[in-house]
């Protein structure tokens, strides 16, 4: 499975999960620093991913940043904005890929910091509603 930077831009704007799930490696990593752990592994990030879809409000993209670190894979940068439960939000995508292209690294940092906190505490009881036992 090979993937390439933009896809993934690509897939997010589309709001289609399974495509957003093609691009992740399956040993993908996802870190915020609004949330206590990071999230490992194609299902679990793609369940997060889902959750976000489902909680940022007027998602968009401002900036597309690509580049590589002195020495390591190639990474990108997707500025973004958006609203949780009406409180505007801008954040970043910080986006490292694998030699195959896919994303091996994802971590969202977000601003301001009330908006932020509401975004963790919606995404955070989703995710522990849906890891409950049925």
């Amino acid at each position: 499975m090979t993937a390439v930077p933009g896809t993934f831009r690509a897939a997010v704007e589309a709001k289609d999960l399974a495509e957003i799930t093609r691009t992740l490696d399956p040993a993908v990593e996802f870190r915020s620093p609004v949330m206590v752990k990071p999230y490992r592994g194609r299902d679990t990030v793609t369940t997060l991913l889902g959750v976000l879809l489902e909680t940022f409000e007027d998602f968009h993209y401002t900036h597309d940043l690509a580049g590589r670190a002195r020495t390591g894979p190639p990474a990108q940068a997707l500025v973004f904005g958006a609203r949780v439960m009406g409180k505007a939000v801008q954040g970043v995508d910080l986006i490292t890929f694998n030699e195959a292209g896919l994303v091996a690294d994802l971590t969202v940092m977000v601003r301001p910091l009330p908006a932020a906190m509401t975004l963790a505490r919606v995404v955070g009881r989703r995710m522990e509603e849906l890891a409950a036992p049925a």
